[in-house]
């Protein structure tokens, strides 16, 4: 076979399982000193494991022979950190779907998890030649190789022969595989912004001995925070920084270093990270501005930034960001430019904006709100949002994560992440950018031809609270970090003021809650009196909105911890408006710093009863099941890829696919159960009437172009013999012009409802589904939903209830109850579709008419592109690059 091309697409960052980074890439002759320079370091046994004897050196050829391959039937990819390469993974084809599979690991670098996420990119390069098989012969005594192969979640034989265990692996992804995958991600990703955010050193570099300047800034606040272990301040001629030993250079500091923070021109961070590496350190924190934010100058230099630190295994936390911060009383960490750094709490903090930042940081101390920890990523180069998700789900001192979001990177990885995590830790996410400008490269701006609801129903897909501004966003986060999740929606209130409790009452109306009758305990009210009655009230309800406003001063103290006491351990939680003040009172806290049990406050009841009914919609949601994609009768998916192959080759005309080739969708559905009720396209009366005897009496004529049939007056229903379609035929022709396409269609035989549904392939999300009624009006105001293929049974059923018109499904204002169940298997049939075939760029159901027995499609468009490849999150794991998302 004819070697192929070096496949640059095979290169990838990854994480390895201590949370340091390596490059995978395939190997070139090149490579000839550096396969003997790292043959030169593995012990004897590394050696005799994989050579099965003693093998001191390389011979010429076998350097040639290992380093230089076909990449088709002899492929190796190597691992690579800073120069030296650490790993070796290859394959040599034996048959026409199987190779013969070996690797050796570094001995420094064994344990790391390199062997795993090389065999899992192996796999994957086999795959695209067509490999399904893989055979190993392993010494009994390599106990690593062989656990490394069985713990890879792939379908596994193996049997022992003349001294060898003969392991063969069927290459198939399997759910136990992507399971593997997934939670080695999760591992470590989770590990690598551990130790950005638990160092046990610091390096300054860019420390001045001038007041104000960048790096003296993060200096002093990490002085003034009191972090626990060492800080280096690192100047080319200062002596001291802020009466701190300063150092010429991260090289020449006596101490381990595992943090940096950089505060240097953007022209010599490069030079920096270099001595970082050098230096053994192991995460970067890129204050410095003057990178992707300044134009493409900058971009290439953000660029070469991530590439050299990812190269020798580090993380990088910007650049242009405001810094990182741990209140962990054993770390006290505050590697930022903001002063002011709330204490101790239970809420992570992600924010993309530097500059925001640091108002978000001063907001939550006023509140009185504590954090756990708070990273700002500026230009998001490297470390991203989801790689916070990853380390917060298993962080035990985080319960809720904020996210302040200005693009998405991995919408599709983050929808993965955010639908595990939120059945543990509520997410809250203020997502701002409603418009393409500032978005950074490689990040998601609003979903192409889709409105901001796409987004916030695929937040709510993934039970992700998505609230408006930064306000609500920390009054909903005081209350799941204080009180537990409520069980229902019955509010009760209790309260001093009759025309407050009022106030309260309508919110809940209004949000969707149902609000018990207020308790108004009068203005002279006092502690007993309040507790008296919140105990009698949680009694009857799910939560309760204390209002406390006495037009005099009150015992304003001896109130709140009756409100404590009457609430503790309850079980539900209880909300207040305390005199007005905003946060978590002194008085209603059940520590020194805010802790379970306290009872967050608000400026008003009606923003009390909005946070409450946010934590209402999250508690309902994790009720829910959710779902897994079940198998499904009917579906033949290699039939469906192998009709879109051909179409996408047949468009080329032997210069390379079309961008946009539409298709014949009946054959496509057909291979996922579902039939495209038969129309026939006809040019003349005559046709038209021939048509009807063939598909039966009686039809409707209408205009095939989907354009045209959204005008009024475009179908003509119930015709029942020749002369009414000879009579629609001309009518139609006449109204259209000569020029319409008209089809006749067999009418359906029952009273139905129009629906719509509909597949978007987009770039970062991957295929979306949409559904909405067929109403004009419905269609008007763009009443639709939306969910990620592929969907459960539970996305489906929620889809269907999504839209403001689904009661129209159900019964309600004189339309009969319809065949939703159906309706849901039909959705869970195109979303399955949709998750299979990525080309698909369009798919369009449109109408879909509802009945009462049946569900049946009587239009559909499908359109492909070759510009869609695998999903962004498929794949074996790697690091997203700079200007490619996350």
């Amino acid at each position: 076979m004819e070697a192929a091309q070096y496949p640059a697409h095979w290169e990838a960052d990854v994480v390895l399982s201590d949370g340091g980074t390596a490059h995978v890439r395939p190997i070139r002759p090149a490579d000839a000193e550096r396969l003997r320079s790292f043959y030169s370091r593995l012990s004897e046994e590394s050696i005799y494991f994989r050579f099965f004897g003693p093998r001191p050196r390389l011979s010429e050829r076998e350097v040639t022979r290992f380093t230089n391959v076909d990449y088709v039937d002899r492929v190796a990819l190597i691992a690579t950190i800073g120069a030296d390469m650490v790993a070796v993974i290859r394959y040599d084809r034996i048959d026409p779907g199987e190779a013969e599979v070996a690797f050796l690991v570094e001995d420094a670098h064994q344990g790391r998890g390199v062997a795993s996420v090389l065999l899992e990119h192996l796999a994957e390069t086999a795959r695209e030649r067509g490999i399904t098989r893989f055979v190993a012969d392993v010494l009994p005594a390599n106990r690593k190789m062989t656990a490394v192969l069985q713990q890879a979640g792939y379908t596994a034989q193996s049997r022992f022969a003349d001294g060898v265990v003969r392991m063969i692996l069927d290459l198939t992804p399997t759910e136990t595989s992507q399971e593997v995958t997934a939670s080695r991600e999760h591992r470590a990703e989770s590990r690598s912004i551990e130790r950005l955010l638990s160092p046990g050193s610091i390096a300054v570099v860019g420390a001045g001995r001038e007041p104000g300047g960048v790096g003296q800034t993060v200096l002093r606040n990490l002085l003034a925070a009191d972090f626990t272990g060492p800080v280096y301040p690192v100047h080319r001629q200062a002596r001291a920084v802020a009466g701190v030993r300063a150092y010429p250079s991260v090289t020449a500091i006596d101490g381990e270093v595992d943090l940096a923070v950089l505060a240097v021109p953007a022209d010599g961070v490069i030079e920096v990270v270099k001595e970082c590496a050098e230096k053994g350190v192991r995460g970067l924190v890129v204050v410095s501005s003057g990178f992707g934010e300044t134009g493409q100058e900058g971009r290439d230099r953000q660029d070469e930034l991530v590439r050299i630190a990812r190269a020798y295994g580090l993380r990088v936390v910007g650049p242009n960001c405001l810094g990182i911060a741990n209140t962990d009383p054993a770390i006290r960490l505050n590697a930022t430019l903001a002063a002011t750094v709330p204490g101790h709490g239970r809420v992570g903090f992600f924010s993309q904006s530097g500059a925001l930042g640091t108002a978000l940081l001063q907001r939550v101390a006023q509140r009185g709100m504590g954090i756990s920890s708070f990273v700002s990523a500026g230009n998001r180069a490297d470390v991203s949002g989801n790689d916070l998700l990853q380390y917060w789900e298993e962080d035990p001192r985080t319960d809720v994560i904020l996210l302040y979001l200005e693009s998405l990177g991995n919408p599709r990885k983050f929808a993965r992440l955010a639908r595990r995590i939120s059945r543990r830790k509520p997410i809250v996410v203020v997502k701002s950018g409603g418009t393409t400008q500032n978005v950074p490269r490689g990040h998601a701006a609003p979903v192409l031809g889709l409105p901001d609801t796409a987004l916030s129903s695929l937040f709510e897909q993934a039970g992700v609270i998505r609230v408006d501004d930064l306000i609500q966003q920390f009054d909903v986060a005081q209350l799941l970090a204080y009180q537990p999740l409520p069980k229902g929606p019955r509010v009760g209130l209790v309260g001093n003021s009759d025309a407050l409790a009022l106030l309260a009452a309508d919110a809940c109306v209004q949000a969707g809650l149902d609000p018990a009758p207020p308790v108004n305990l009068g203005a002279r009210a006092g502690a007993a009196e309040f507790g008296a009655a919140l105990t009698s009230v949680l009694q009857d309800v799910d939560a309760v909105v204390v209002i406390y406003m006495p037009p005099i001063p009150g015992p304003a103290d001896e109130v709140a911890a009756e409100l404590l006491r009457a609430s503790r351990d309850c079980g539900k939680p209880v909300l207040a408006t305390f005199e007005g003040r905003i946060g978590v009172p002194p008085g209603l806290r059940t520590g020194a710093v805010p802790e379970r049990g306290s009872i967050p406050s608000y400026a008003a009841p009606e923003e009390a009863v909005r946070a409450l009914a946010h934590a209402v919609r999250h508690a309902r949601w994790r009720k829910r099941s959710p779902g897994v994609p079940e198998e499904i009768e009917g579906v033949d998916t290699a039939a469906a890829r192998r009709l879109v192959l051909s179409r996408l080759e047949r468009a080329g005309n032997g210069e390379g696919p079309e961008e946009d080739v539409e298709i014949d969708p009946s054959e496509l559905l057909a291979c996922y159960g579902l039939t495209v009720w038969p129309a026939e396209v006809v040019d003349s009366p005559e046709e038209a009437v021939e048509a009807a005897e063939r598909l039966g009496w009686p039809v409707v004529l209408k205009a095939a172009d989907p354009e045209a049939a959204k005008r009024a007056g475009t179908v003509r229903l119930g015709l029942t013999g020749p002369d009414g379609v000879r009579e629609a035929f001309a009518g139609l022709k006449e109204q259209l012009g000569r020029g319409a396409v008209l089809a006749v269609q067999r009418m359906v035989p029952q009273p139905a409802v129009p629906t719509v549904v509909s597949v978007i392939e987009d770039s970062a999300f991957g295929a979306v589904v949409s559904f909405g009624l067929g109403e004009v009006t419905a269609r008007l105001l763009r009443d639709e939903a939306y969910r990620l293929a592929p969907l459960t049974s539970q996305d489906a059923a929620a889809l269907v209830r999504s839209p403001h018109a689904a009661p129209l499904l159900f019964g309600e204002y004189g339309y009969p109850p319809v065949a939703v169940e159906a309706l849901e298997e039909l959705l869970v049939r195109v979303g399955r579709l949709a998750d299979d075939l990525p080309e698909v760029s369009r798919l369009d159901l449109d109408p879909v008419l509802v009945g009462e027995s049946e569900v049946i499609v009587l239009g559909a468009r499908a359109v492909l592109s070759s510009q869609h490849g695998p999903r962004v999150d498929a794949g074996p794991r790697r690091l997203g690059w700079a200007g490619r998302g996350w």
